[in-house]
């Protein structure tokens, strides 16, 4: 992926948050992102097929449910800009890491929607 691909990439709210918060959380569900970022299940899952054919993420299935994570193959400067982007704008994604949050830990999160 070029700089220029990769930065027109997170110049989309959506699809930065989106980043953000998969970098956070290791990897998520759609309907987890949709929950946090108060969208609606096709924008959410437009954006991400973006990134999928970007090959900023990757994907796996679990039943009718996708969970997207980064791509362990991303070049190392595009992993670090998200890194530091995560650690260094903690009020960017408050208000969707609460909303995230109070879906509950993981087997409870998958419990409600996945």
């Amino acid at each position: 992926m070029n700089p220029v691909q990769f930065y027109k990439l997170l110049a989309d709210d959506t699809r930065l948050a989106s980043l953000l918060l998969i970098q956070r959380e290791g990897e998520i569900c759609v309907c987890e992102l949709t929950a946090a970022l108060m969208l609606s299940q096709p924008k959410v899952s437009r954006h991400l097929a973006q990134l999928r054919k970007a090959e900023l993420l990757t994907d796996r299935r679990q039943g009718q449910w996708v969970f997207y994570r980064i791509n362990p193959s991303l070049a190392p400067w595009a992993g670090a800009v998200l890194a530091d982007t995560l650690a260094a704008n903690a009020d960017y994604l408050s208000a969707s890491i609460t909303r995230l949050e109070a879906m509950g830990s993981r087997p409870e999160r998958a419990n409600n929607c996945c």
